[in-house]
């Protein structure tokens, strides 16, 4: 993706957060670049004063890139479940990332596990929990602590990645304001 289609992206996002907030109509792209009717999944980013303000995603799309980005955008301002959903006043301060994703790829080893290449998805019953690969970056994450806190997010014991777990990893293209 070119840089110029990555600012369309995170101009998208901008602006729907900004509509939803404020109770205005979506905007929509007209005459979008391939890039940006790929069928991808996506995660976007909302951090205010470099705190976490919201992040939701999905893996998989079945629509363009662009809208995904759009409905993603929605949902991490006002779906998060670890936050209230964004308010008017907060419009004026918040940043945008955005992880265009690979698709999943089992692994069958902890080896495999590249720290700030590979984003990690971990799979145990019905608990399920995924770290974007920024994350152990920006923590400054070994491969273990980045599989523990992987677990801890999907609600399992920190250890449970050396028993029976599904390890599933993926690459981003990663950009952000």
């Amino acid at each position: 993706m070119t840089p110029s289609e990555q600012q369309q992206l995170l101009r998208l996002a901008r602006e729907t957060i900004v509509a939803r907030v404020g109770g205005s109509l979506l905007p929509v792209v007209e005459n979008p670049s391939p890039p940006l009717c790929i069928r991808s999944g996506c995660f976007v980013t909302i951090k205010r004063r470099k705190q976490l303000r919201g992040c939701i995603g999905t893996f998989v799309s079945e629509q363009p890139l662009w809208e995904t980005v759009r409905e993603m955008a929605v949902s991490a301002a006002t779906h998060d479940p670890r936050f209230r959903p964004m308010q008017v006043e907060e419009l004026a301060d918040f940043q945008l990332e955005i992880s265009v994703l690979s698709p999943l790829r089992d692994i069958t080893s902890v080896d495999e596990i590249e720290v700030g290449t590979h984003g990690l998805y971990v799979i145990q019953g019905a608990a399920h929990g995924v770290l974007l690969p920024q994350v152990a970056v920006e923590q400054g994450w070994d491969r273990e602590t980045f599989l523990r806190q992987t677990c801890r997010k999907a609600g399992l014991p920190e250890d449970a990645w050396r028993r029976s777990c599904r390890m599933l990893v993926f690459t981003a293209e990663i950009f952000g304001e």
